[in-house]
């Protein structure tokens, strides 16, 4: 009988969602005393599995059991959550590594081919200071500090303090790129927090690569008039010129098979009996393809411009973010796809994943990545009714341990190097 036992995964979430969540959802958020308490439900664990555990430069915590190879398997995710989250986005990642990682070390006798580690990302979510993948791209090497000294919290608390707290000095924090310099493969089981494979009534799936990101803002400006007077080819109206963009960008990228998404729109003076002077919108643009995603860029500058011009307004653009698509390793891809077949019965689905994770920036990294993704009933996350049926959650054990093994082996005969 195998010693991998998912049933006790399912249990593992379960206690964690009592300790850490209440009716209206998960509220493991980063740097908070909640947080801080589902890390040390999983320093129990790690440290009565005998893991030897630490803390890097940036927070991220890593637990390792040593092989017969300095080369390293590693197995990740974020405890984590927003604020009223699900119970298994982030900590399903971490809580099924920990079972894997029983099962290796029970089979091998304490001492495996290669050394697994397990990492917990710190602040996955950015949902309290609006920096996602804080730790990962401090590990990744890609973090600016300057550029994430300012950031406060609703309540003023500085981001710089509250990693003190929690014993991170944001100035040490890229420190924790050294943490990969034996990686030679990452692992990631996640939620899929989409409809897709809930669509095609699939349990698991396999992720090509997380999208890139354009974000951006827009303005545009005409001029305050009476409503009532001024007839309509007088008008200047800012609002008129932003949803004609709008509604372009949107035919457009579902043309490319991409997303967008107007996420906010503020208008001056915002009254009723006024013609609108000043509209902002944000864009948030994302496509797994780096070229069309700079097509749909692109066609939301010369819109904007376009219907700008035509309404007699004025427009301007600024750069609120941006990443670039990140495929993930071919060969990972394909042990993925056996190992969901072998789970399943047979049944797998490749696609890219639309928000993003802690894989791309280890990928970003040139360290060979791969993620599995489990079904998400009602293809909702971040939300309390955020759920996958217990049975894919189990078969989601299975296929990562399946992985695990596929990757030790590939690891061992030469990894990506071959």
């Amino acid at each position: 009988m195998s010693p991998l036992d998912p049933k006790r995964t399912v249990q593992d979430l379960k206690d964690l969602r009592a300790l850490t969540g209440n009716d209206d959802g998960a509220w493991r958020v980063a740097w908070t005393d909640t947080w801080l308490e589902a890390r040390r439900f999983m320093r129990e664990k790690t440290d009565a599995l005998g893991l030897e555990t630490h803390m890097d430069a940036a927070g991220n915590v890593w637990s390792t059991l040593k092989g017969e190879s300095d080369v390293e398997l590693l197995i990740g995710g974020h405890i984590d959550s927003v604020p009223g989250g699900g119970w298994l986005d982030g900590c399903l990642n971490v809580l099924a590594g920990l079972e894997v990682i029983r099962r290796i070390k029970e089979q091998y006798g304490g001492r495996p081919p290669v050394t697994v580690r397990l990492v917990d990302w710190a602040d996955e979510e950015g949902a309290r200071f609006g920096r996602s993948l804080l730790g990962s791209s401090a590990a990744g090497n890609t973090l600016v500090p300057d550029e994430e000294r300012h950031r406060k919290d609703a309540d003023g608390v500085l981001l710089v303090d509250a990693l003190k707290r929690c014993g991170v000095d944001l100035d040490r924090m890229n420190e924790a790129h050294a943490e990969l310099a034996n990686a030679g493969a990452y692992l990631e089981l996640h939620i899929e927090q989409g409809p897709v494979l809930l669509d095609m009534d699939l349990p698991l799936g396999v992720v090509l690569g997380t999208y890139g990101v354009e974000r951006h803002a827009f303005k545009f400006v005409g001029q305050a008039a009476h409503s009532g007077s001024t007839p309509m080819n007088r008008r200047r109206d800012a609002f008129l010129a932003a949803g004609k963009m709008s509604q372009e960008i949107y035919d457009l990228t579902d043309a490319l098979g991409g997303v967008s998404t107007i996420g906010s729109c503020v208008t001056r003076p915002g009254i009723v009996t006024s013609v609108v002077a000043e509209c902002d919108i944000t864009l948030d643009q994302r496509h797994l393809d780096r070229q069309a995603l700079t097509r749909m860029y692109q066609w939301a500058v010369d819109a904007s411009q376009r219907f700008a011009e035509e309404g007699g307004v004025e427009a301007s653009t600024e750069v609120i973010w941006r990443i670039d698509p990140m495929p993930f390793h071919p060969e990972l891809i394909d042990m993925a796809d056996e190992a969901v077949k072998g789970a399943t019965g047979g049944l797998s689905h490749r696609l890219p994943s639309g928000p993003l994770h802690d894989a791309a920036e280890v990928a970003r990294a040139g360290i060979p990545t791969v993620m599995l993704f489990t079904q998400s009933l009602h293809g909702i996350s971040h939300n309390k009714i955020e759920d996958t049926k217990e049975e894919h959650i189990e078969m989601s054990v299975v296929a990562l341990d399946a992985l695990a093994e596929k990757t030790m082996a590939w690891l061992l005969a030469g990894g990506a190097s071959r």
